[in-house]
């Protein structure tokens, strides 16, 4: 359950719509200070998590802690603390930049001199300072995003929630949305992010989550989980063709290209792994030429992983 260094902590996290069970006992627990993010396919529960812990929607059943607090017995403490941008923005079209941060200061109850400084600070911040004075709906998507969560930093939340925040959004603008994120945890904020962009989780989290008809069917590292799928290896060239006869000798798992002086051997990419078939062409004193290590990616884990429940109903009908 929840240390004292958990921003975030689940544990047996269920939800039913009716029959439909969305969130079957899920357990999670984010580092203050981190990136967190949570993966799966349309329908995984991620949306749905968010909203139980960001104290919009109650859970079935399940231990939470958020900022310290129970979203249950404790709503008004969790969203003193948390900051909430979803898949739609929730900027007013009718409003300038600036009066969109305004209309945020007041419902946060900041006094007049404390607001302006506030504004004034995240319009420099997310490089909206020419655009202030005019509408939001003459806003580019990446414009509208940065104002977006521009508003949910006007109460300086300790946790944010981010849910699918650059969907739309082009190269150019996703990675100005990625420094951003990456600055507010340097400043020691938190954030819950879920994304369908699979570079983007890999990109910026810390730890990962993958959620497939309600459960967790993977937690940890971005590279703890791509060495749970097979196809990662070494691929080794070699700057003869003795020296790649000797180490094809001594590594039977191997697959030989000739005509590249290469060999490319199965690997978990772990530095043990590594270290352990090094050792065993030194040990026959052959020198490999230039070494590189080939992992899956998260597309590969992402495939993996997901989609098997609902194989398994598929299959028994």
């Amino acid at each position: 359950m929840s240390t004292a260094t958990s921003a975030i902590a689940v544990s047996g996290l269920r939800r039913s719509f009716g029959a439909h069970v969305v969130l079957d006992g899920v357990d999670l627990d984010v580092a203050e200070g981190s990136i967190f993010a949570l993966l799966g396919p349309n329908g995984a529960g991620k949306t749905t998590t968010v909203q139980i812990l960001s104290t919009l929607l109650a859970a079935d059943a399940g231990k939470l802690r958020v900022a310290g607090h129970d979203p249950a017995r404790h709503p008004d403490r969790v969203r003193a603390a948390i900051g909430v941008t979803g898949q739609f923005s929730a900027v007013d079209n009718l409003l300038t930049g600036e009066e969109n941060l305004r209309l945020m200061a007041d419902l946060r109850h900041l006094g007049r001199r404390e607001g302006r400084q506030r504004i004034t600070e995240l319009l420099d911040r997310f490089d909206l300072v020419d655009a202030a004075g005019k509408l939001a709906s003459t806003y580019s998507g990446g414009m509208r995003r940065r104002l977006d969560l521009a508003m949910t930093l006007v109460g300086q939340p300790r946790i944010i929630f981010l849910d699918e925040p650059t969907t739309g959004l082009d190269p150019r603008s996703r990675r100005t949305m990625w420094r951003i994120v990456r600055d507010l945890v340097a400043d020691g904020v938190s954030i819950f992010l879920t994304t369908q962009y699979l570079e983007e989780a890999d990109q910026l989290a810390g730890r990962i989550a993958v959620l497939d008809s309600g459960r967790l069917v993977a937690q940890g590292t971005p590279d703890q989980l791509k060495r749970m799928v097979p196809g990662g290896h070494v691929r080794l060239r070699f700057a003869d063709a003795f020296a790649l006869d000797a180490a094809a000798r001594r590594l039977d798992d191997s697959v030989r290209d000739d005509d590249a002086l290469v060999l490319q051997v199965p690997t978990d990419g772990s530095v043990r792994d590594l270290r352990a078939l090094l050792d065993r062409l030194d040990g026959q004193s052959i020198e490999v030429d230039t070494l590189s290590v080939h992992t899956p990616d998260l597309d590969d884990v992402f495939l993996a992983l997901t989609g098997q429940a609902r194989q398994k109903q598929e299959t028994s009908r």
